[in-house]
């Protein structure tokens, strides 16, 4: 028997914490960790076609990232080059879309260039995998406002229609790994009806068996949107 539409989740949001903490309880430096966290992503993104995702949307680096250490934004700049030339093939052969949230226009020219590149040989994929990269949702919610005022009158539609997500399913869930219990900027907008799960789980130690777990517990809950 199929699964009833309010019980499967087509859009699902992750925020991946944990990599520093992973890597500083086994001794090892920050970067380990982001390494490591990239390999969660690669297998995460295999296991879709196993999946009722349609959309997995993952907050990759924030704007407020920026006021890290220089070494290690320079450390995450250099695995997204990596994980764009190394996982592109992969995707087109999985039909994998890859679509970007956020300012990604702004970063550095040759990423810039390899995300284009990227998202004109993904774009008639049909599942998607959504990367908020140089994203902040206040900034986002903002410029959709801006937007819409330049279009005419200001109202709901109007609004969500000029969001990063708008071509996007609606968001069903958003599960936070590593212990954290807060939003971070993070689709502020699409999240007011999701259900949200909160981990303990580290992000590199977050598999593909862990996002099942927490897919069945989407399934079991009531979603009343406001309603009795």
């Amino acid at each position: 028997m199929a699964d009833s539409p309010d019980k499967t989740a087509r859009h699902v949001a992750i925020i991946m914490d944990g990599n520093g903490r992973w890597a500083k309880r086994k001794h090892l430096p920050r970067v380990m960790g982001h390494r490591k966290g990239v390999e969660a992503v690669r297998e995460l993104v295999r296991s879709l076609k196993d999946t009722s995702i349609e959309c997995l949307t993952l907050y990759a680096f924030s704007s407020e990232n920026w006021k890290r250490p220089e070494d290690e934004v320079d450390d995450l700049m250099n695995l997204m080059r990596k994980f764009i030339k190394s996982d592109l093939p992969e995707f087109i052969a999985n039909d994998v879309k890859l679509k970007i949230l956020g300012d990604w226009q702004s970063l550095a020219p040759d990423i810039v260039e390899m995300l284009e590149d990227a998202l004109a040989q993904t774009a008639k994929g049909s599942r998607t995998l959504a990367v908020a990269l140089n994203y902040g949702a206040h900034a986002e919610i903002t410029a959709a406002a801006r937007a819409a005022a330049a279009q005419g009158e200001i109202t709901e539609e109007t609004l969500a229609a000029n969001l990063y997500s708008a071509d996007l399913p609606p968001l069903d869930l958003l599960i936070r790994t590593s212990g954290e219990v807060r939003l971070s900027n993070f689709l502020l907008w699409q999240v007011a009806y999701a259900e949200m799960i909160f981990t303990d789980v580290l992000w590199p130690d977050f598999t593909p068996a862990h996002l099942h777990d927490a897919l069945e517990q989407f399934a079991g809950r009531e979603r009343r949107f406001g309603g009795r």
